[in-house]
């Protein structure tokens, strides 16, 4: 029986015609299987910005794109895995930038250099960073001076949540604690989502996450966005104020979430990647599930990506300086 079908005819028609373009050639496939690799639990922001990615990319870059979650270590276990696998376009992990940018100044034996060991691919998407509380804190909590004063006087409810240790949210929410003169106790998840899940059963006061967590929550009602970070408010929660609205200095706290891939890998290879997630990026089902998850679609090159990533390293570094913070001693 002739198993020969239409859509194998499109694959060596694609093949053809990437034959055609400049430094790919019929040599060089792109994997019949990829798989993303993610850092954070299922069901957060990262988990389904990788699965609509693959869906997006599917076909355009493998034939198969699967997202593998590997959770630990601060979501430290994907990426390390990532940097040891085949540079050959089979593996890439989808991270948020805490990972690479701050975490080279929070872990003194961090088991990857971001910039040397792995190869940047593209930026998927952003999100503004939010702080909110829960049904533990009093409901004369308004806003976020009222957060501040309440936990000076009660120093004993000044503990957030956290999707892992030494990322952005987590340096955000030392930073609040400062500013009220306060030393924050911080509990590190496996991804913000089970934090949430602790923060509306009334077990933990605060939360710090990428906004678009709180977005599937916020019509049971337990859950008060303070605060998000941007230069000027969501569109997700335009009745939230930013902490610049604040006079708090955090505007620059944004998360950009990235594709990378092992040292190694052949340009062509990531440059056929990095047009594929644009060309995902533009999918109108992919922008409808970022937005449930508050994040907004961003595409860039590989090489832009490896500039903000540099520019990143060096500015997280006053910010960690500041707070004081090393997840090891």
């Amino acid at each position: 029986m002739n198993s020969y079908t239409r859509r194998d005819s499109l694959v060596h028609l694609s093949a053809l015609a990437l034959a055609a373009l400049p430094g790919v050639t019929a040599a060089q496939p792109g994997p019949n299987m990829a798989t993303i690799f993610v850092g954070l639990a299922a069901g957060g922001a990262t988990d389904v910005a990788a699965r609509r990615l693959a869906e997006g990319m599917q076909g355009a870059y493998a034939q198969t794109i699967i997202v593998e979650n590997r959770t630990g270590a601060s979501a430290r276990l994907a990426i390390q895995h990532v940097k040891a696998a085949a540079p050959n376009g089979a593996s890439m992990v989808l991270t948020p930038a805490s990972m690479m940018a701050i975490y080279p100044h929070t872990y003194k034996d961090l088991a990857y250099d971001p910039v040397a060991d792995l190869v940047p691919v593209g930026t998927v998407s952003i999100s503004e960073i939010g702080f909110a509380v829960g049904p533990s804190v009093p409901d004369s909590i308004k806003n976020l001076g009222d957060y501040l004063v309440w936990i000076k006087s009660s120093p004993a409810a000044a503990t957030f949540g956290h999707g892992a240790a030494g990322s952005g949210p987590h340096l955000l929410g030392e930073l609040l604690g400062r500013l009220s003169g306060v030393q924050m106790v911080h509990a590190a998840y496996r991804g913000s989502q089970p934090a949430i899940l602790d923060l509306i059963g009334g077990h933990l006061p605060a939360v710090a996450a990428p906004l678009g967590e709180f977005l599937p929550h916020l019509k049971t009602g337990k859950i008060r966005v303070l605060g998000v970070t941007g230069v000027k408010r969501s569109r997700f929660m335009r009745d939230v104020p930013t902490f610049k609205e604040l006079n708090v200095d955090l505007s620059d706290m944004t998360e950009w979430f990235g594709v990378f891939m092992p040292a190694g890998t052949p340009s062509a290879v990531i440059q056929r990647a990095n047009s594929a997630i644009k060309t995902a990026l533009l999918n109108t089902s992919l922008i409808t599930s970022f937005e449930l998850m508050g994040m907004e679609p961003a595409w860039s090159s590989s090489e832009d990506l490896g500039e903000r990533l540099k520019s990143d390293i060096r500015r997280w570094k006053n910010v960690v300086q500041t707070v004081g913070f090393t997840a090891q001693p």
